[in-house]
């Protein structure tokens, strides 16, 4: 992990951080956003509503998709109400994060 990073490596995979846009034309994957606190977030829209957890259910199948990993390896961790969310990826941390690198390069 480089400062300004997202994702953060732990045994069994990586922690990120994902700011999530709801009501969005179609899902995408648009970069890293950085707070006005400093902290680095990795910036997702959605098309789904923020209803019955729809638009939780899109992101998970959406960086599941991205990282090329199975829908059930990827978890989230809080932020179920809230935009700010951080996402548990079980998995190698080095490949995760090189994909992730790759994403947002």
């Amino acid at each position: 992990m480089k400062i300004g990073d997202p994702w953060t490596a732990v045994a069994d995979g990586i922690h990120l951080a994902v700011r999530a846009s709801p009501k969005a034309g179609r899902d995408s994957i648009e970069g890293v956003v950085t707070a006005a606190d400093g902290r680095h977030w990795l910036s997702v829209k959605l098309a789904a509503a923020p209803s019955d957890g729809a638009a939780n259910e899109a992101l998970v199948r959406l960086v599941a998709k991205a990282l090329g990993v199975a829908k059930r390896d990827v978890t989230l961790a809080s932020g179920a109400t809230s935009r700010l969310k951080r996402l548990h990826v079980s998995g190698d941390p080095a490949a995760l994060a090189a994909a992730l690198q790759r994403m947002i390069e």
